[in-house]
């Protein structure tokens, strides 16, 4: 038998989806929707949690909960390491980049491949439609590789950290880790997203021909915001084709 939060969730995403209840109106305030419902607030905020991690309702805090609009999603082209160029020419779409300077421990060192303490340039990019966030990235680079007056003068950086692609110059190889799992509470926060709804992380590990990793990127979208798509090529062999 379903739980009475699931029975209320149930009737205000029907209302939702079929359109009752519009995109960017405001709901009842918890205390009206609870005396609605018959319910304590307690276990109307467990019903509006089910919605929000489902993407369909936004609490804003000091104004109340409302249906949020329906989202267009970006896509991450994997293989390239970057947003499609569609999306990364979007005007809607906005980047925002800042960099700085920090010394390499705990999962860094293993990414890069550097002793601890090593100078790694940070560069941190977070794209945004409206004031909506849609992506997270945060790229390292060691510092000797980084341009020497960081993004503001190094334009061909800057193009790349607004498309999340490599930064440097290109690699011999690009290594990708994909994974779904709940945000951490830094990644909630500035992705707005449920602490209950999926990321998608992604670790990127880029190599120069002689092996050396050239930059470690780590990449989240919120799981109802981004589609990543991967393409294989098959590799022919010649004395099959000869054979």
């Amino acid at each position: 038998m379903s739980s009475r939060h699931h029975d209320i969730a149930d009737d205000l995403r029907h209302q939702i989806t079929t359109g009752r209840i519009k995109p960017g109106e405001r709901l009842l305030s918890e205390a009206g929707l609870a005396d609605r419902y018959q319910v304590s607030t307690v276990t109307l905020r467990s019903a509006l949690a089910v919605l929000q991690g489902e993407g369909l309702v936004e609490k804003i805090h000091g104004k109340g909960n409302f249906v949020r609009h329906p989202l267009r999603k970006i896509m991450y082209v994997g293989g390239w390491g970057t947003l499609d160029p569609w999306t990364a020419a979007d005007a809607a779409l906005r980047v925002t980049v800042r960099s700085t300077t920090v010394q390499a421990d705990g999962h860094l060192t293993t990414l890069l491949n550097v002793p601890t303490g090593s100078p790694l340039a940070e560069f941190c990019c977070i794209s945004h439609e409206g004031e909506l966030p849609h992506g997270l990235a945060r790229i390292y680079i060691p510092r000797d590789l980084a341009p020497a007056g960081g993004l503001d003068d190094e334009s061909s950086f800057q193009e790349a950290a607004t498309r999340f692609a490599v930064l440097g110059p290109p690699p011999a190889a690009v290594r990708e880790t994909v994974c779904a799992r709940p945000p951490t509470p830094d990644e909630a926060s500035t992705l707005r997203t449920s602490s209950a709804a999926a990321v998608l992380a992604i670790t990127r590990i880029a190599t120069d021909s002689t092996g050396r990793v050239v930059e470690a990127a780590l990449l989240v979208f919120p799981g109802d915001r981004a589609d990543a798509v991967f393409t294989t090529h098959h590799v022919t062999d010649e004395r099959q084709t000869q054979g």
